[in-house]
Parts: C-alpha cells; sequence; structure tokens
C-alpha cells in the first residue's frame, strides 16, 4: 500500500501550500506574481545569487557593484525591487547597506512547486 506524503512540508512541520495543493486566493496571487515579477530579471537573480551565497551570509553593496556594467544607482534599483519584493532586507553600518537573503521567503518559494510523492508503506 502507497501513501501520500505531504507536500511543502519542511522540517519542522511548517508548510507553505504547493500550487499542486488547495485553489490559491487571488491576494496570494498577487503577492507571488510580484515576487516573480521581480525575479523575472538576469541582474536581479544574480544579485539575489550573490547574496545568497556570501561568506557571512550577508553582502555589502560595494561588494555587489562590481561584477556588473552597471551604474551604482541601477545597482540600488534592483536592490530595491528585491526589498520590496520581500526577498530580501538591509542593514545601513555606516556609509555602507549590508544585505541578506530572507529565508522564510525563499523556502516559500520553493515549497510552492513540491508535488506529492508517492511512497511506500
Amino acid at each position: 500500500m502507497s501513501k501520500l506524503m505531504e507536500p511543502g512540508v519542511v522540517g519542522d512541520g511548517v508548510c507553505c501550500t504547493p500550487l499542486s495543493g488547495p485553489l490559491m486566493r487571488e491576494d496570494e496571487a498577487v503577492e507571488l506574481a510580484g515576487v516573480f515579477k521581480a525575479l523575472a530579471d538576469p541582474v536581479r537573480l544574480r544579485l539575489l545569487n550573490m547574496i545568497a551565497s556570501a561568506e557571512d551570509g550577508e553582502a555589502c553593496v560595494c561588494d555587489l557593484t562590481g561584477p556588473f556594467k552597471l551604474s551604482g544607482p541601477t545597482i540600488s534599483h534592483h536592490l530595491k525591487v528585491l526589498r520590496n519584493a520581500g526577498l530580501i532586507e538591509g542593514e545601513r553600518r555606516g556609509t555602507w547597506v549590508y544585505y541578506r537573503v530572507v529565508a522564510e521567503k525563499l523556502t516559500r518559494l520553493s515549497g510552492l512547486f513540491a508535488l506529492p510523492v508517492l511512497t511506500g508503506t
């Protein structure tokens, strides 16, 4: 006999509703569409990757501008879009801002694509 495992369940039981789960409310769809719109840009994807993979879990804006052939204000705009989507948060220290990913938001996004898995019992 096989058992259907609950999709989207994270280690401590925190769950996010996967796309294959119950119908999504309109406000949830609008919020998620904004997040996907923020991610639908190669520069923002690279910035998010750089922040997520930073050695101490955070990256200084001073380290995020070098790899791009873009002006500082353009990088700041992209970071603002990621912040407004709730994917990153920043903390000002002196003249620099340090960014870190919002782990809960990324976990929620990854849970969206979880499909039910059949396991043997």
